[in-house]
């Protein structure tokens, strides 16, 4: 059965890895990305995992009180056996569980992902294959540019002058447009052109408010 979509924030959340290798550091960059306060444990720890800032790394195997407060976990071993019993330890006590390429011993998977500020595209194939997942990622690259993440901040900023300026019925036609000049055209909209499409558009809102009144 395909996973459920659902985005987690992470930021400051105590997230715990078990395992030092180069598995290990992929899983650790990519919760550090998100904001996630992680610790490590494992009786060998690679070097860059060691020379990460701000990842507490205890050289020593898993214990079940490293499950103290954390929020999620990853099973990142080589011992199929441990990673299985780290996870049956997280699911009695209800925590995030992923263990690596043992789909049966997850409550939640890693997507492949395209992160542009805080626009955030992730795409899975329910653990099957990597390399589809992979796959499609790399289709989407082209569409995803760097400017998505700073459209999306711009469409946060003004989401509250929009909604006090302008219609319900078309405040997403505004959006679609900025997003369209913002990716299809050059250079990026900046502060005054979006500012005149607001107001074409809180004009158009009025205008369609006196028809109403009128008829």
């Amino acid at each position: 059965m395909a996973y459920f979509p659902l985005f987690l924030q992470l930021e400051k959340q105590q997230c715990l890895v078990a395992g030092g290798g180069r598995v290990a550091l992929r899983k650790i960059r990519a919760l550090r990305e998100f904001g996630g306060e992680v610790e490590v444990v494992s009786p060998e720890i690679i070097q860059p995992i060691l020379q990460m800032p701000d990842v507490i790394c205890r050289c020593r195997a898993f214990q079940i009180s490293d499950l103290e407060g954390k929020t999620l976990v990853i099973a990142a071993t080589d011992e199929k056996e441990e990673n299985h019993r780290i996870s049956m330890a997280c699911r009695e006590k209800g925590i995030l569980v992923n263990a690596v390429d043992q789909t049966e011993d997850c409550s939640f998977i890693f997507p492949a992902y395209i992160k542009q500020g805080d626009a955030v595209a992730a795409f899975s194939s329910g653990g099957n294959s990597p390399v589809a997942a992979q796959y499609m990622k790399r289709q989407m690259e082209p569409v995803l540019t760097k400017h998505l993440g700073e459209l999306t901040k711009c469409l946060g900023d003004i989401r509250a002058a929009v909604k006090e300026q302008i219609d319900v019925r078309d405040r997403k036609h505004l959006y679609e447009e900025i997003l369209r000049i913002g990716l299809e055209e050059e250079p990026m909209p900046g502060e005054e052109e979006i500012q005149q499409l607001i107001e074409t558009y809180s004009r158009k809102s009025r205008k369609e408010i006196w028809t109403e009144q009128e008829d």
